[in-house]
């Protein structure tokens, strides 16, 4: 059946949500779409030419091979073909024990305070439904991963941008939030080490986040996708401080930390009544990941030695990384955390052409230089480089940031 403009039936119901009668309708090119026609028309303009992919923001290599192995053993078993729910005892259990042996955790009951999800977004998609009526509030820190506000949004809430800046060491300013405000927020969404600005948070921001959503009764969601890729420091929780547990959750991922993205797997951790509700919900979208795959995490939490090793390759490839845009004029330093650089964009190129905005600067980049990056103009403007790039040992990668090196020679940028 269509209406009487021609179209079916189906386009005018539509939930408002995600656009009602318009959906699939905008023309507007989003940043992503952007770099890919922009990496394919540079690939077509210049054949033969290596394009530079810093924009990947998923680990390059395969998972560690015991963790492959365990899959492949706990996948042929008959009992471990069904439902598994809300997750298997083994799987909380050793992640209970990854939060103490890694970031020295004590106390968390895995039967209480864990629950494992398919993956951090769907977790992150699934806590505004925990929490958030018509007209509830969000905050969240930007730039930054917009899933929980999204949802936060579908639920009819609304969302407080906190910008992240160099001059706040990237943390969000909780002073600037309104009386208002914290009188309509149920959720403070933060992210550390942060993706994109590789920033880490410090055990005194951390009193704080606590102190503040205990005096003004937020729920507190710290996704710790990237927290045990760290530099300069040890890997730290925001449960290993005083009331933590009392005020919200971490979201913890094996997705950056052992090579397992596509595998999709995570745990929720914390305020015993947090995950209850997490449970509940997930309990309402899911029947739980493949019992196998969690028995694969097992392997993984109990080996953190795995992720040492990602984070040296990580560490050696940020310092060359660093190396190569210094010597182009750039001021970057190897990060705290995550495997992103994080720089402001220049102002001008002397020999080309002036750019506005950090998209701007990423768009020439690609189509003059073929170098991939992701530009973030949410609080300045900057381009996010990720070395996760593809190369085949430490000699392709020194290889690949000479390119890079080379590519910039000879040109005068101005910030």
């Amino acid at each position: 059946m269509t209406t009487k403009t021609g179209e079916s039936y189906i386009q005018a119901t539509f939930a408002d949500r995600i656009g009602g009668a318009g959906f699939g309708k905008d023309t507007t090119i989003y940043k992503f779409e952007k770099i890919k026609r922009a990496k394919r028309a540079a690939m077509e303009a210049n054949p033969g030419v290596e394009l530079i992919d810093m924009g990947v923001g998923e680990p390059d290599e395969m998972a560690f091979s015991e963790v492959v192995a365990t899959l492949q053993k706990e996948a042929a078993k008959p009992e471990n073909r069904g439902y598994a729910d809300n997750g298997i005892a083994q799987f909380k259990e050793a992640a209970a024990r990854y939060l103490k042996n890694v970031f020295g955790v004590e106390g968390i009951d895995p039967a209480t305070q864990i629950n494992h999800a398919i993956g951090a977004k769907p977790a992150l998609a699934m806590m505004p439904l925990c929490f958030i009526n018509p007209g509830d509030l969000m905050a969240q820190t930007v730039p930054g991963y917009p899933v929980a506000a999204t949802h936060t949004r579908y639920l009819g809430g609304d969302v407080l941008n906190l910008p992240l800046t160099a001059e706040n060491g990237f943390l969000p300013d909780l002073d600037s939030i309104s009386d208002e405000d914290r009188v309509r927020m149920k959720l403070l969404y933060i992210n550390y080490p942060n993706n994109p600005t590789g920033a880490q948070a410090t055990p005194a921001f951390y009193d704080k986040v606590i102190k503040f959503a205990s005096d003004n009764e937020i729920v507190v969601i710290q996704d710790a996708a990237y927290a045990a890729l760290t530099y300069g420091s040890s890997p730290y929780s925001f449960l290993s401080v005083d009331g933590a547990v009392d005020v919200g959750v971490e979201l913890h991922s094996l997705s950056k930390s052992y090579n397992m993205t596509g595998w999709r797997l995570a745990f929720v951790a914390g305020s015993p009544l947090v995950v209850s509700a997490f449970a509940a919900v997930k309990d309402n979208c899911d029947s739980g990941q493949f019992i196998a795959i969690q028995k694969a995490g097992v392997t993984a939490l109990d080996n953190p030695g795995i992720t040492e090793k990602i984070t040296d390759k990580y560490r050696r490839r940020l310092n060359l990384l660093v190396d190569a845009l210094n010597r182009a004029g750039f001021n970057a330093s190897v990060p705290a955390g995550t495997f992103y650089l994080y720089v402001q964009a220049p102002k001008s190129v002397d020999d080309g052409p002036s750019f506005d905005s950090g998209e701007a600067f990423s768009q020439w980049m690609i189509k003059e230089k073929l170098i991939s990056t992701v530009p973030w103009d949410d609080a300045g403007p900057y381009v996010r480089f990720s070395v996760t790039f593809a190369a085949n040992g430490e000699e392709d990668e020194q290889r690949v940031m000479g390119e890079i090196a080379r590519r910039l020679s000879g040109h005068r940028f101005t910030f």
